[in-house]
């Protein structure tokens, strides 16, 4: 019965994802309305404990645009963290990002984050609050952002292999810079699949998120992606006393 109807929930979920993309991409910006864009992402996110305490993050993050026609940005993201309790940790990383479209534009960060996860007995929940200070080629100073996200997880069956995820994600610009961002709103992501834990090690999410962006245009918000997200987790355990 359960995987009867986790299979159902499976294929209402494509069949969404297909409407909304049909629907969404590639339209024009004209009158105020949004350019959209079709996007495919596959990041792949490795954590590993380094000792009792001292957590180790290493994020590659390739995403495909212009229909998923072209590679339009590719991240680099490694962190340490130290966890303050079972289920607070905090962190410290960096952040290396090329963007190649509308032109080549790499951008070096430095970012400060807290992590919180708590289990219940129907749901997972996780927060993660951001603070960024991003260096971006050719502007005129250091654009600092913050970012929130809360996301749930809705196990299907008692051993948690498949679940329901949803979540969101609010950025928000906290100073303008000279040919960069503006202060205020920057994006929003929304998030809503599947989640398969394959082993202990290695799960992924699928599903489909929107990304809604401000890009300094009349509108708060001026560009829509409409995005096919797969994302690997991969837990690499304890690598410290072996």
């Amino acid at each position: 019965m359960i995987v009867n109807e986790m299979r159902i929930h499976v294929r209402k979920l494509f069949a969404l994802l297909v409407c909304i993309l049909l629907s969404g991409i590639g339209g024009e910006a004209a009158g105020g309305v949004p350019t959209h864009d079709g996007q495919f992402w596959i990041p792949f996110y490795n954590r590993a404990e380094l000792s009792e305490k001292l957590r180790g993050w290493f994020e590659v993050n390739p995403r495909f645009g212009d229909n998923v026609s072209e590679i339009d940005q590719l991240l680099i993201r490694p962190a340490l963290g130290y966890q303050l309790t079972p289920s607070l940790t905090v962190w410290q990383g960096y952040a290396w990002i090329t963007n190649y479209q509308p032109r080549f534009r790499d951008e070096h960060r430095l970012y400060q984050e807290a992590s919180y996860r708590h289990i219940f007995t129907n749901v997972r929940i996780f927060s993660r609050t951001r603070l960024e200070e991003r260096f971006l080629q050719d502007a005129g100073g250091v654009a600092i952002r913050a970012r929130q996200m809360l996301r749930a997880d809705f196990p299907f069956d008692k051993d948690q292999m498949w679940g329901a995820v949803i979540y969101d994600e609010l950025f928000v610009n906290l100073n303008t810079v000279r040919s960069g961002p503006e202060g205020g709103f920057d994006q929003n992501r929304f998030f809503v699949g599947i989640h398969r834990k394959v082993n202990d090690h290695l799960g992924f999410d699928f599903g489909y998120q929107n990304q809604t962006i401000n890009t300094r245009g009349p509108n708060l918000a001026d560009k829509m992606n409409h995005i096919i997200l797969l994302q690997w987790f991969i837990d690499w355990g304890q690598l410290y006393g072996r």
